[in-house]
């Protein structure tokens, strides 16, 4: 049904690399980006070395991040190929609430494999939706569901309200530290890799739905070396969020950026770090002493 597909097997329970339990004290590096947002956290997945971190285990609202976790459950409830029909509350959900959409109408059918596309790269709501209606079965079946996903996880400083991350219901929360061990995770999933990292999907008109071309909102893809995606988001509350990833250098580098002003300032820090990262782990960085905004070590 659609012009990009990949198979896998979901693991009963996916596994992540150990990642360093390092606090977020923060130390002084002359070289180290000026970090606007409100908080971001970088890790060398690699060898598990976090190497910035700004208000790391802050509890704030994390946007569209959110349907990481999302992406993640479903892909351990659902079958790629099984197929959903679009009905008429999943898009009055996303136009309701004035969310972005994957264009979706009712009375359509896709597959999970097309639907989680359209989750992760337009952001649809309208998508997230209807994926939480079947696989729940329900919204509020489904946000359990995530929040044991983040208990299983270690995600201590998570929670989920909702499978999108709009303001309603309130109450949800992450930190940057727990969304870059989610990123982790997901990029250790092949199908999440490929989704994630995916600049531009199709979806051919059918009788079973129309013809839909979903481009991915991270704008790393396609200009940064080695860019992996993984996710935006945007609400008035959390701020223009960013969680991404790069292989560079023979490591991976995953990053989140929290609760900036500016959309593209996003981006262009997240560019900024995975620079910095790279002259880090060749040698030519700089560690000195504390009151910074980069970490030392494993402290």
């Amino acid at each position: 049904m659609a012009a990009v597909t990949t198979g896998f097997v979901v693991p009963a329970h996916a596994a992540a690399p150990v990642v360093s339990q390092a606090t977020t004290r923060t130390v002084a590096a002359s070289t180290a980006p000026a970090v606007a947002a409100k908080v971001a956290y970088l890790l060398d997945v690699t060898t598990g070395k976090p190497l910035f971190a700004k208000q790391a285990t802050k509890r704030v609202p994390i946007a569209s991040l959110t349907k990481v976790m999302t992406a993640y459950v479903v892909l351990r409830e659902a079958g790629l190929d099984d197929v959903v029909r679009i009905n008429a509350d999943d898009v009055r959900h996303a136009a309701t609430n004035d969310a972005t959409s994957a264009s979706l109408r009712a009375g359509e059918r896709l597959t999970v494999r097309d639907l989680l596309h359209g989750v992760m790269l337009p952001s649809g709501a309208d998508a997230s939706h209807a994926l939480a209606r079947v696989y729940g079965p329900g919204e509020k079946k489904f946000v359990a569901k995530m929040n044991a996903a983040a208990r299983s996880l270690g995600l201590t400083g998570t929670r989920y309200t909702n499978t999108d991350g709009l303001p309603k219901p309130s109450g949800g929360y992450s930190t940057a530290q727990d969304q870059a061990k989610l990123a982790q995770i997901a990029l250790g999933d092949p199908v999440l890799l490929g989704i994630t990292s995916t600049r531009r999907y199709t979806v051919a008109a059918s009788k079973l739905h129309r013809a839909h071309t979903w481009t991915n909102s991270n704008k790393l893809l396609g200009k940064t070396p080695g860019a992996l995606g993984v996710k935006t988001g945007y609400t008035r509350a959390a701020g223009y969020c960013l969680s991404f990833a790069a292989d560079q250098d023979g490591h991976r580098f995953v990053g989140v950026i929290l609760g900036d002003a500016k959309s593209e300032r996003r981006f262009q820090t997240a560019n900024r770090l995975l620079d910095w990262a790279g002259e880090q782990v060749s040698g030519t960085g700089d560690d000195q002493g504390e009151d910074g905004g980069t970490l030392s070590g494993d402290a």
